[in-house]
Formats: C-alpha cells, sequence, structure tokens
C-alpha cells in the first residue's frame, strides 16, 4: 500500500514545538525531558538512515522510545510524577522459532515502562499472560498489507475511506471500508463477511452495506464488492448515527471514534487475541522494532541471517520495513504528540 508522508515536514514540526512545548510539557522537567527526548529521536533517526539493516533496528527502535518519553511528557493524562517512563515495558523471547514466531509480551497494567504509560496515554491494549507473535504486530501496519511474512490468512487494517462522506444531513454514515480481502469476497457469502468482522468489533456494528439484488424468490442479497485490479477490494458499509440526522462534520467525528490514526488516514485495525481492543498504530510500531531490536542486539547471528536476501525469505520485507519506519514514524510521532497534548 502506497502512503504518502512527509518526514522532512513532521520534523519541522517537531522542533518547531520545543521552542514552546505542547501539553504539560510546558514548564520545568517535562520541558526538559521533551525537548531533549526529541533531540535524542532525531539524531537516532538520522543515524539510522545512513547505516544498513545490521544496525537499523537498534537506532530506530531506539530513536522511537525516546520519543515516548517526549509523548508522556506532553501527555495530559498522566499527573504527578507518571510521565517518568522507567525500563521498556515489554518483552521478546523465542529466537530460536522461526522469525514470524518470536513471542511478545508486556508488562502488567498501571506499570511504570515505557510501552505501558504510552500504552494507556493512547488508550491501546497491553498483554502480559498470553503472548502475541511477532506476524500478528507486524499484520497490523498498513504499509506490510503487501508484505506477508508466511501465507495464512491474515487480519490486516481496514482503510476508511472518510473523504467520501457526502455534505448533506444524513442519518447513516456511509464509507467505503477498503482492503477487504480476496478470500472474503471471493465466498461472497454473508456469513463469510461476519465471519471476518468479527475482528474488526467497530465494523461489526454496522446498520447495513451495499448488496447485490436477489435474483430469485427465497435468495439472499449478498455483499457487492467493488475489486481492486491488485487483489482485494471494498465494500460501502453504514452505520446508523446515534443522535439520527447529523452533518457531515458530525458523521467525520463519529468515524474517528471507531478507527485509528496513520499518517492522516484513518483504519479499522483487528482486535488480536489476547488484546481487549484495538492496538494503536504506533504501539504495533513500538512492538515490532522492539522484538527485530533484541534479536540483532542479543542474537546477532540469527539477525544476518534473517536479513540475507540470499538465504531469507523475510529479508527483503524487512529492509523495506526498516526503510519505512525512518519515514513513517516522525509523521506518527508528530501526530501523536498533537492528540495526547490537547
Amino acid at each position: 500500500m502506497y502512503i504518502d508522508v512527509d518526514a522532512d515536514e513532521a520534523w519541522e514540526r517537531l522542533r518547531a514545538s520545543r521552542w514552546k512545548p505542547p501539553g504539560k510539557a510546558g514548564t520545568g522537567a517535562r520541558r526538559k525531558t521533551y525537548s531533549a527526548a526529541l533531540e535524542q529521536t532525531e539524531q537516532m533517526f538520522r543515524a539510522a538512515s545512513v547505516v544498513g539493516p545490521a544496525t537499523r533496528p537498534l537506532q530506530v527502535f531506539y530513536g522511537l522510545s525516546q520519543a515516548g518519553r517526549a509523548i508522556a511528557a506532553a501527555a495530559v493524562a498522566l499527573k504527578g510524577e507518571d510521565w517518568r517512563l522507567i525500563t521498556h515495558g515489554i518483552k521478546a523471547s523465542g529466537f530460536d522459532k522461526h522469525f514470524p514466531d518470536i513471542e511478545i509480551r508486556t508488562d502488567p497494567p498501571g506499570t511504570h515502562g515505557s510501552f505501558v504509560r504510552v500504552s494507556e496515554v493512547l488508550v491501546s491494549p497491553v498483554w502480559e499472560k498470553d503472548a502475541v507473535r511477532l506476524e500478528d504486530v507486524w499484520d497490523l501496519l498498513p504499509l506490510n498489507l503487501g508484505y506477508p511474512l508466511t501465507g495464512r490468512e491474515r487480519p490486516t487494517p481496514l482503510f476508511a475511506a472518510a473523504s467520501s462522506i457526502h455534505y448533506q444531513d444524513h442519518p447513516l454514515l456511509s464509507i467505503p471500508v477498503c482492503d477487504i480481502p480476496d478470500r472474503v469476497i471471493d465466498a461472497g457469502t454473508r456469513d463469510a463477511l461476519a465471519d471476518f468482522l468479527t475482528s474488526y468489533p467497530a465494523v461489526a456494528r454496522h446498520e447495513s452495506y451495499e448488496t447485490t439484488c436477489a435474483l430469485s424468490l427465497g435468495s439472499e442479497a449478498t455483499p457487492e464488492y467493488t475489486r481492486y485490479d491488485h487483489g482485494g477490494g471494498e465494500l460501502v458499509v453504514n452505520w446508523e448515527m446515534p443522535q439520527g440526522s447529523a452533518t457531515s462534520a458530525e458523521r467525520l467525528e463519529y468515524l474517528l471514534t471507531m478507527t485509528r490514526p496513520y499518517a492522516g488516514q484513518r483504519y479499522f485495525l483487528p482486535v488480536l487475541t489476547p488484546m481487549s481492543s484495538e492496538l494503536h498504530p504506533l504501539m504495533a510500531w513500538w512492538a515490532t522494532l522492539y522484538a527485530l531490536s533484541m534479536l540483532a542486539r542479543y542474537e546477532p547471528a540469527s539477525w544476518v541471517t534473517n536479513i540475507s536476501v540470499d538465504s531469507s525469505q523475510h529479508a527483503v520485507s524487512i529492509e523495506r520495513l526498516l526503510e519505512r519506519a525512518i519515514i513513517h514514524l516522525p509523521v506518527l510521532i508528530a501526530d501523536t504528540i498533537t492528540e495526547v497534548s490537547t
């Protein structure tokens, strides 16, 4: 999937924010931490841009980790000393397993680890008992739609075409839900769609969707998908507005409550077991990069094997992910600071 981002503009936004930090980062220790952490973030990312994949996950992850400290310093939801982050708050194991099966766990809710505290600010879940596989969080990133790690059936982000909201007052929010996989479209039934949407609670709460005309008495109208030339497709889905007839601005606001932001776009994200809700995209990046950085740091021989295009089926996908991390993450960091400080 092509996602248009401007990393240079995002760095300008972040640098410009440091003379008058947003949210709770305006004074004292929080202001000092905000500015210092963003300086370290930028330098880590600049360093990552000039090295190869052998060490790039280390610079990118620790740059993101420092950005987490700036996010916490700015967050209006964190009171007292709760903005101070201690330890990673996330663990990776199973490095002897197949690359997609590396296991990721978090510290318990309410602890001071960086991943846990930033997740709480973003109303994003943590999980401490049952592990999540690297492949599962990998697939939560929109840019990985065309870069699967295995051939399994995957729950991936569904793009919410917010620009399709029409301007007339209306009691229904109606938009195309995009990137529905071929297996659901090929099945063509209402049951197949309903089963697929169990992983997407916000979409599953729809009021209706566009259907084909029933051709014979007793036959059931089926979802009317629009197919893409490159695979997959979309379906126009309708939700009933809680207050009845609503303006386009009110319908857009309702859509924002059901979706997560990514680089100026909105996505319906699947809820993974054992999570209680959908993972914020920044935290999906965080979990993915943490696992890659730990593998690179503590199992360098295994990491070098995984990034070798001569011996690894995952090498090109890893290269692409790390290249996009340098471009996408500054935008997500800047957007997240705005999100938590207003």
